[in-house]
């Protein structure tokens, strides 16, 4: 271990910067998130009813995410060897990420030892240091024998043994000394040099994540497939480590960052999130490369309270942002080839439904108005109704992270009047191969033309040969077509076609 560095083994602080009053710190805050948008339950937002809120958060809810904390402050150090003692220390620390350096003297400062204190005090906790040791109750030194039930059981004076229910009337003859009212870190120090320090602390906290929402405004263009959006976005931070980080430098990390640590049920993968590059000049965020991921810092203060849900401005909104409607028939969604063998029942795959999938198309780019690294994120799309000038929720969507230039697909639901059928029409088998041919039928019922996109998925072998079809098509992959269809009003379409399947 270097002089100006505490050993791993340390414990996770927060200074002063915890509670209203404490000395001011420079404090930097890097949120990294493993939490996916929209999976967090609604009630980690707002205390839970008969729980203790006491703790600053909820223990048997604790978020995914975390955060890497950096805090310059002036300390006092005697010289030689000292006791430094820390309170306010975030409730959902990581023991083993701490490092401490004296700015003023790094080389005749070091840390011998550290330990974490958080014993809390409580009447429990009093109680239970006091079994078999002499207490006063109602002005009467009794010896505490066992503490149950909300309540105690005491040894008198005369050797009886009485129940008392609850602790009304105890006094203790001491505090002791293992328990403490916040938690508290204590580090003997050996200084070369005594007086004021500049020095550096950085940890790791859990209990803090975030993601970024986006709201979107729908415009219906001159025909049914196209449109406008007007878009913006937030980033969504929500901090229960048990530490407030005030007028923070603020900064979020993109890329896949990993973590030994067991996986958690909100995310397979220890996935960072980044925010957009700002639009809003130096408020905004401002993005750059970081080893293979990127940072993103903001360019102002904020201040990050506990147990709270802060939202910021991730960029500023953007309008008229071009966009396509498209409506999308997969008559095959249930029927998925897992590989290994042929699917040679005649019946697999051949079930349909009529649901017409509609989704929302744009182009990250500069042309539209965009071009800005997307963070993964909820989608929620409204519409004005010009009724009554309201905006009407008309579906959301989850985006992965997406760099600038390419191309999201946000779906929002079913249409009403659009449906579309499946069959199919034939079916031979040999020795070697399958040819089946294929019927897809769609039935447009609103009083304006759409254009259906049919997806089908060669879902029976690896090797499969397109004989004929009635429309044109592109593959998207070696098992996947699109087959683009446009309707008039009230119009029916019909989509065939034969497939060659050998091995």
């Amino acid at each position: 271990m270097t002089k100006h560095t505490i050993r791993y083994a340390a414990a996770l602080l927060t200074l002063g910067a915890m509670l209203p009053g404490a000395l001011a710190d420079d404090t930097a805050l890097t949120i990294y998130s493993t939490a996916a948008p929209g999976a967090i339950p609604a009630e980690w937002y707002r205390p839970v009813p008969g729980q203790n809120q006491g703790s600053g958060y909820n223990r048997y809810n604790q978020i995914p995410g975390y955060a890497v904390i950096r805090q310059d402050r002036t300390l006092e150090i005697e010289q030689g060897l000292s006791e430094l003692k820390f309170t306010d220390v975030a409730a959902m620390l990581d023991p083993t990420t701490v490092r401490f350096s004296s700015l003023t003297d790094p080389d005749g400062t070091s840390v011998l030892e550290q330990s974490y204190r958080f014993d809390l005090l409580s009447m429990g906790r009093m109680l239970e240091r006091y079994i078999d040791q002499t207490i006063i109750h109602n002005g009467q030194e009794v010896t505490l024998m066992s503490t149950a039930a909300g309540g105690m059981l005491l040894q008198l004076d005369d050797g009886r043994v009485q129940f008392q229910q609850g602790y009304s009337g105890v006094v203790f003859p001491s505090l002791d000394e293992s328990l403490v009212t916040k938690p508290t870190l204590l580090w003997m120090v050996d200084a070369a040099k005594g007086g004021e320090h500049e020095t550096r602390v950085s940890y790791q906290t859990t209990g803090i994540t975030w993601w970024a929402d986006y709201n979107l405004v729908y415009t219906e263009g001159k025909d049914a497939n196209h449109g406008t959006m007007d878009i913006g976005a937030w980033v969504s931070i929500l901090n229960q480590s048990g530490g407030t980080y005030e007028n923070a430098k603020l900064k979020l990390v993109a890329g896949d960052v990993h973590r030994a640590q067991p996986q958690n049920r909100y995310a397979k993968r220890e996935r960072v999130y980044a925010t957009a590059d700002a639009v809003g000049g130096a408020a905004g965020f401002a993005e750059k490369s970081f080893f293979e991921y990127h940072l993103y810092t903001l360019g102002r203060p904020t201040t990050i309270p506990d147990r709270s849900t802060k939202q910021i401005e991730l960029f500023e909104a953007v309008n008229g942002v071009p966009a396509d409607k498209i409506l999308m028939y997969d008559g095959t969604a249930q029927a998925q080839w897992f590989g290994g063998s042929v699917a040679m029942d005649q019946n697999w795959g051949v079930q349909s439904n009529s649901k017409v999938a509609v989704f929302l198309r744009f182009d990250n780019t500069e042309e539209n108005g965009m071009g800005i690294p997307l963070p993964s994120g909820r989608i929620r799309v409204n519409q004005l109704d010009e009724a009554d000038g309201a905006y009407e929720f008309i579906g959301e969507h989850v985006i992965d992270h997406t760099p600038q230039g390419e191309t999201i697909m946000i779906k929002l639901g079913n249409a009403f009047d659009v449906v579309g059928e499946r069959r199919q029409v034939s079916f031979e088998r040999g020795k070697r191969w399958i040819i089946e041919t294929i019927e897809v039928k769609l039935r447009n019922r609103k009083d304006v033309p759409v254009d259906v996109v049919v997806q089908e998925r060669l879902y029976r072998w690896s090797n499969a040969k397109i004989q004929k079809i009635s429309h044109d098509y592109e593959m998207l992959d070696a098992r996947t077509m699109h087959i683009p269809v446009s309707l008039e009003p009230d119009e029916e379409g019909v989509v065939t076609y034969t497939v060659r399947y050998s091995w």
